[in-house]
């Protein structure tokens, strides 16, 4: 296990309650059920300002999820780096997991198998790995994708929609996520007619 020492000090609900999404702190790196006794790097999932009793949330750069109650003596607490504080064991990436939706022009095996060979010779037979595969035929259709209040009113004349992409495929929208408190709305691709008269 690649760990690295850090010197960082436990911080209070109150001194937590003052950090912003963008202030790093170490949590436990437990994952998945899997003790591990030291810390990862996170980030808080919404600003500390918006405690509002219950448990602190943060999400570690593995992508767990981390649940804490930083006054409670029986938790691991969050910390802070700090070079007044404490030694603490921090867990470092291995390595990044990259989940790969690849769109191939009129994709047949050969050239699939050809794309992770060149994955391979780039990176090493024994890292590329092909974990799941879907192949899955595009249909030669474009759509406009747009967003919409999540719970916006009926019959607003579209008012609130935002152009979010346009001429993409079906099975792109798949692997978009709409913005927080917005839905995606998907409609046949319609041209842009310019009626500007020109002389």
């Amino acid at each position: 296990m690649n760990t690295e020492k850090a010197t960082a000090r436990r911080l209070t609900a109150e001194e937590v309650s003052e950090l912003g999404l963008q202030d790093e702190i170490f949590v436990s790196a437990e994952a998945e059920g899997l003790p591990l006794d030291c810390y990862a790097p996170a980030f808080l999932t919404k600003p500390g300002k918006n405690f509002e009793g219950g448990s602190f949330t943060a999400k570690t750069v593995f992508g767990e999820e981390v649940h804490v109650l930083p006054d409670n003596a029986e938790e691991r607490g969050i910390w802070v780096a700090d070079k007044s504080g404490e030694t603490i064991e921090v867990l470092q990436s291995a390595g990044v997991l990259l989940n790969l939706a690849l769109f191939v022009p009129n994709g047949n095996k050969e050239s699939l198998d050809s794309l992770y060979a060149a994955a391979r010779d780039a990176f090493g037979a024994g890292i590329v790995q092909r974990w799941s595969e879907e192949a899955v035929a595009v249909p030669d259709v474009k759509v406009d994708l747009f967003e919409e209040p999540a719970r916006g009113r009926k019959n607003t004349n579209n008012q609130n929609r935002d152009r979010r992409a346009l001429d993409i495929y079906p099975t792109r929208v798949r692997f978009l996520e709409p913005s927080d408190g917005w839905k995606f709305v998907v409609e046949p691709h319609r041209e842009i007619v310019d009626d500007t008269p020109t002389i």
